[in-house]
C-alpha cells in the first residue's frame, strides 16, 4: 500500500466517523426528528418585539382583539413565532401609522440585500447573518438567507446536514450552475424560524469557482458576476430583505454576491492582524470590482458598514484598534458592537443562537449582555435599511 493511498483511506475513514457522530449529535439534541424547532416566546419578549407593553398586550387579549396563544403549566401565555407575526398583521390591521407593525417592503422599494464578507475565516460573518436573519424576522420582516459558502455552516445552524442533505443536489449551486440551472424556488426551504426562508449552501458550490473559468472563456451568459442577481430575480418580490453568508475568500461566488447586493457589511476583528488582512482584501474587492464593473455590472450600495466583531472592551489592544478604524472610517464602522461572549459560543454548542435558547438556561447577566449587543447591532442593520426606503 501506497503512502498516497494509505492518507487516502484515512482521510475517508476519518470522514466517515465525523458524519456518524455529526449525525449521532444531531438526533440527541434535535429527536426525534433531527430537525431544529424554535422555543416559545414570553409576554415580555413580545411586548418588546412589538414595542408595547405587557399590560397593553394583556388588554388587547381581554378585549378579544388578539387570537388566544398556547399558556404553560402556571398559566402564562406563550407565543410561537407564528403566532408574532399573526399579531402584527392583526395590530397593523388597525395601526394609523402604516409599517409601525409591519416594517418591510413598500411599493416602490427594492428588496434590501446584505452581503456579510471578510477574506479572513472566523471573522463572524455566520454569527453575525444568522443572528441577523433571526432578528429582522422576529421584527416582521420576510428574510431569505443564501448561504454562498461551500463549507454550508449556515445552513447547520438552520438544522439541516449539508454533507447529506445537499450533498450532490439540493444547494444554491444548482440555481447559479451554467449547465441546466434549476430555479431557485426549487431550492429554498422553509426553516424552522417563522418568516425565514433558506437557500443552502454545500461543498457543490465549489464547482461554481471550477466551472467559470471555462464559462468565461465560452461567453456562457449570464456571466458570473450577474447569475446570483439573475436567480435572485424570481423570487425577490416574496421577501423584504436577503442576507448573503459568503466564502472566506474573494472568488466568484463572494463577487456573484457582491454584485447582487445592496447593501455590504464587512465584519472584522478588532486586531492588527485581521485589520491588515482586511487592507488586503479591501484592495483586492476594488481592483476586482473595477473589473467586472467594466464588463458591465452596475455596483451601486446604499450603504457599507465594518462591523467590529467579537469585541472584547476591556482588552486595552483591542480598544485601540477599535479607536483606529474609527478614526480612519469615521462614518462606515457601526457604532454598535457585537462583543464576545460565552453565552453566543455556548449556544453555538447546541448549533443554536441566542435568540432560540432560553435565557435560564445561562447565567442572566451574561446573557443579558450578550443580547443586548445583539440587538444593537441588528437594529443599527434595521435603521440603515429603513433609511435606504427613505423613512
Amino acid at each position: 500500500m501506497t503512502q498516497d493511498v494509505y492518507i487516502n483511506e484515512r482521510v475517508r475513514a476519518s470522514a466517515a466517523s465525523l458524519q456518524s457522530a455529526l449525525e449521532a449529535h444531531m438526533r440527541t439534541v434535535f429527536a426525534p426528528d433531527a430537525r431544529k424547532t424554535l422555543r416559545p416566546f414570553s409576554a415580555g419578549e413580545v411586548a418588546d418585539l412589538l414595542g408595547i407593553s405587557t399590560s397593553f398586550l394583556r388588554k388587547l387579549h381581554f378585549d378579544g382583539k388578539l387570537p388566544e396563544v398556547e399558556t404553560s403549566a402556571g398559566g402564562r401565555r406563550q407565543y410561537t413565532a407564528a403566532d408574532i407575526t399573526a399579531i402584527r398583521h392583526a395590530l397593523e390591521s388597525t395601526a394609523k401609522t402604516p409599517g409601525t407593525y409591519l416594517p418591510g417592503r413598500r411599493d416602490g422599494d427594492r428588496v434590501q440585500a446584505l452581503a456579510f464578507l471578510n477574506f479572513k475565516g472566523g471573522s463572524g460573518k455566520t454569527t453575525s447573518t444568522v443572528h441577523t436573519a433571526q432578528r429582522f424576522a422576529l421584527k416582521g420582516y420576510r428574510v431569505l438567507c443564501v448561504d454562498v459558502d461551500p463549507q454550508a455552516s449556515l445552513t447547520t445552524l438552520f438544522g439541516f446536514q449539508p454533507e447529506v442533505d445537499f450533498y450532490d443536489s439540493g444547494s444554491v449551486y444548482d440555481a447559479l450552475r451554467y449547465e441546466d440551472p434549476v430555479p431557485l424556488s426549487a431550492v429554498i426551504q422553509k426553516t424552522f424560524f417563522t418568516g425565514i426562508d433558506l437557500a443552502p449552501g454545500g461543498l457543490m458550490l465549489q464547482e461554481f469557482e471550477h466551472e467559470t473559468p471555462r464559462a468565461l472563456i465560452d461567453n456562457i451568459q449570464p456571466p458570473f458576476f450577474s447569475r446570483m442577481a439573475a436567480v435572485l430575480e424570481e423570487v425577490e418580490a416574496d421577501y423584504d430583505v436577503i442576507l448573503f453568508d459568503c466564502p472566506p475568500q474573494l472568488g466568484y461566488l463572494t463577487m456573484s454576491a457582491l454584485c447582487a447586493a445592496t447593501s455590504v457589511v464587512i465584519t472584522i476583528v478588532p486586531n492588527m492582524l485581521d485589520v491588515a488582512s482586511m487592507a488586503q482584501f479591501l484592495q483586492m474587492s476594488a481592483d476586482l470590482l473595477d473589473v467586472v464593473a467594466d464588463a458591465g455590472a452596475e455596483m451601486k450600495f446604499d450603504f457599507m458598514r465594518f462591523l467590529i466583531n467579537r469585541y472584547e472592551p476591556a482588552d486595552g489592544p483591542q480598544q485601540q484598534v477599535v479607536s483606529f478604524l474609527r478614526t480612519l472610517f469615521p462614518d462606515d464602522v457601526m457604532i454598535s458592537t457585537l462583543l464576545k461572549s460565552t453565552a453566543i459560543s455556548d449556544a453555538g454548542l447546541t448549533q443554536q443562537t441566542l435568540y432560540e435558547v432560553e435565557r435560564a438556561q445561562f447565567n442572566r447577566q451574561t446573557y443579558d449582555r450578550a443580547v443586548a449587543s445583539l440587538n444593537a447591532v441588528n437594529d443599527e442593520l434595521e435603521a440603515l435599511m429603513q433609511q435606504a426606503w427613505r423613512r
